[in-house]
């Protein structure tokens, strides 16, 4: 129908309107009221296509991750209150969308030998102070020189990275780098508890000796669970899907595309939906946490 209404408003300046409508058998009531609309209509095609390019802005922002719950919620914090659903649908029309998560394998290879720590989590991936439960696993990230291996601590009150460290190997050494790091930077607190799996490199006597020298306690899952370390699991699957799965030229370059999405983006920028507070970034919510501490 609007495309009868057009060739109409088109052959107006060559044929009476009267005439037009009669041919294509159309009121001419309701000619008038589509060209009474048309205005409103134009401004509205006009301001889709100013909040499609903010949302192209967000998305690129983002790495290209963000889908609608996100880029809404960041809308929101730059004060443009749109409704959600008119969010999806300019996404939808404009073909902007997040990025799907992907399966992973497990590097995990537990030592029959080892005597394991008991699961003092039990999935409760919550805590309400920073720097009392972080959990920890090892990933692996394909280079033309081979594997660059990537291990990580987050803090389940805030889901920062608070320490990570990479090698060309994934010896106990690498996850002990990582907490050192984690110890340095998050304030670990004396109890602190340390929750991975049951991989070698977490009940190695060396793993296990700078626990005991930093005053933590272990936690390990069961084997062949991801749903006992579900935290991190979640992080590798988030990181993976948000730099892409390649093969880098090397792994100099692995590690500073790492080293930016954590340090850069991750930790700094990327919202993550908070039960209480909404849409924080990881140092957005350790910030709420310190001042209501000290508070």
């Amino acid at each position: 129908m609007s495309e009868l209404y057009r060739f109409i408003h088109a052959e107006k300046a060559n044929h009476p309107v009267t005439r037009l409508c009669r041919a294509v058998k159309i009121a001419r009531s309701s000619y008038y009221a589509w060209c009474e609309g048309e205005a409103a209509r134009q401004a509205r095609r006009a301001a889709d296509d100013a909040l499609a390019h903010e949302i192209t802005v967000l998305h690129i922002a983002s790495r290209k991750t963000y889908g609608v719950p996100r880029v809404h919620a960041e809308l929101r914090r730059l004060g443009r209150p749109v409704n959600r659903k008119r969010v999806a649908r300019v996404m939808r029309e404009a073909g902007i969308q997040g990025v799907t998560r992907r399966k992973r394998r497990s590097l995990t290879r537990a030592d029959k030998k080892a005597r394991p720590a008991p699961d003092l989590i039990g999935r409760d991936f919550h805590a309400e102070i920073p720097g009392t439960k972080l959990v920890g696993d090892i990933t692996y990230l394909p280079t033309a020189e081979g594997w660059l291996y990537l291990a990580c601590w987050l803090d389940l009150a805030t889901r920062e990275v608070v320490g990570y460290a990479m090698a060309d190997h994934h010896r106990a050494s690498l996850v002990v780098d990582a907490l050192k790091m984690a110890h340095g930077r998050a304030e670990l607190r004396p109890g602190c508890v340390i929750h991975s799996d049951r991989g070698s490199e977490y009940t190695s006597a060396e793993f296990r000796s700078e626990i005991a020298e930093l005053n933590l306690r272990q936690s390990c899952g069961r084997t062949g669970s991801c749903f006992d370390n579900a935290a991190a699991e979640s992080f590798w699957a988030l990181l993976k899907e948000e730099i892409g799965t390649r093969t880098w030229p090397d792994r100099a370059t692995a590690r500073a595309e790492v080293f930016d999405f954590i340090e850069t983006f991750y930790n700094r920028r990327r919202l993550r939906k908070h039960k209480v507070l909404g849409y924080l970034t990881p140092a957005e919510t350790k910030q709420r946490h310190q001042h209501a501490l000290a508070a």
